[in-house]
């Protein structure tokens, strides 16, 4: 892997291939990041929607699986919008009822919490990874001094080079800039923006212009062509989320992986139905019914539509489920994650 910009000496960007796997809450495990790392490129594990005593886990397994570097994603506590919505929450509950009736479960309490961040954040602190990646916003200084102390080089995703010049104020070292292409949630820091439409190499130039910092440039990646292209766009690797979604070792549902390899599927939706943060996904029933009475309460919807999620994954019915895909979801195929790579980076693909 080509060293993108001055200074930038962390393991991290000195792999051999410029392959990162995308942190991808649902999806990722521990033997598909290892599988990314000791191949050369660069593993991710998500911590979102587990508690930290899950994410120590998995970092455990992770270290029992490589010798190599990887890197943990979190997601940034969001504004609590619980009053302020509350009304608009309440409705759109009433609008799910018939949909939560024909799965035959009740739905989810709509409650705002913090994903165990606190926690989460000292663990790392006294264990560090290589890396530590935050997305949908900010978090303190004193966050990012402390697993920087620890060893662990800190990134965020960032949309623009707005975002991204707000990173480097908070002490950033690295940054995953995301195009539109990207499946699965948008990564914008205030959760009521309409998110661009650039595409990744456009959004990655943009941020390398404004801060300087080593990039991974994320979205829409379908072969060797796109990474080649999101390199040549100044990235230090190219992001890969969707084709790895549908990889042996992803733990997303058997129906989310088939829906995205079965061609079934044609068209993707930004949309906030799922839960209340904007995401692009494969165009279903759940989508097409509830997409437009969806508000901006994060995580209060995602833990109301949980249930209906979860039944309809456990009844193999893609129509109610959270379909994440990026705009490069023609060429999922199911197999191993070995696979996906020896077809992105093919060997002397550099030359």
């Amino acid at each position: 892997m080509k060293q993108g910009q001055p200074g930038a000496t962390s393991p991290i960007y000195q792999r051999p291939i410029p392959i990162v796997q995308a942190p991808m809450a649902g999806a990722c495990t521990p033997e598909l990041a290892a599988v990314v790392s000791n191949a050369g490129g660069l593993g991710f594990l998500a911590a979102g929607y587990k508690s930290c005593e899950g994410m120590a886990a998995e970092i455990d397994r992770m270290r029992a699986l490589t010798a190599e570097p990887f890197a943990m994603n979190l997601f940034t506590p969001q504004l609590d919008r619980t009053d302020e919505l509350g009304p608009r929450v309440a409705r759109y509950r009433d609008s799910l009822a018939a949909t939560a009736q024909k799965y035959g479960v009740e739905l989810g309490v709509a409650a705002y919490d913090r994903d165990d961040f606190e926690a989460k954040i000292a663990y790392l602190s006294a264990h560090p990874v290589a890396a530590v990646t935050f997305t949908f916003g900010p978090v303190d200084v004193e966050t990012v001094t402390a697993l920087r102390a620890a060893g662990s080089e800190v990134g965020f995703t960032v949309t623009s080079a707005h975002e991204a010049r707000e990173a480097v104020r908070l002490g950033a070292t690295f940054l995953f800039a995301q195009g539109a292409e990207a499946g699965g949630h948008r990564g914008t820091w205030n959760i009521s923006d309409v998110p661009n439409t650039d595409d990744a190499a456009t959004v990655t130039r943009a941020v390398i212009e404004a801060t300087g910092l080593p990039t991974v440039a994320a979205g829409g990646v379908d072969g060797p062509d796109a990474v080649k292209a999101l390199v040549a766009a100044g990235a230090f690797a190219a992001g890969v989320g969707t084709l790895f979604v549908a990889a042996d070792e992803s733990s997303s549902p058997e129906p989310h992986k088939d829906a995205l390899a079965s061609g079934d599927f044609t068209q993707a939706t930004v949309t906030r139905a799922f839960s209340g943060r904007l995401a692009r996904a494969l165009t279903n029933d759940f989508v097409r019914e509830h997409d437009a009475a969806a508000p901006s309460a994060y995580p209060n919807l995602h833990h109301m539509t949980k249930t209906i999620r979860g039944a309809a994954g456990k009844a193999g019915d893609p129509q109610g489920m959270a379909l994440w895909a990026g705009s490069g979801h023609a060429s999922a195929i199911r197999r191993p994650a070995a696979q996906v790579l020896a077809d992105l980076w093919p060997t002397g693909a550099e030359g």
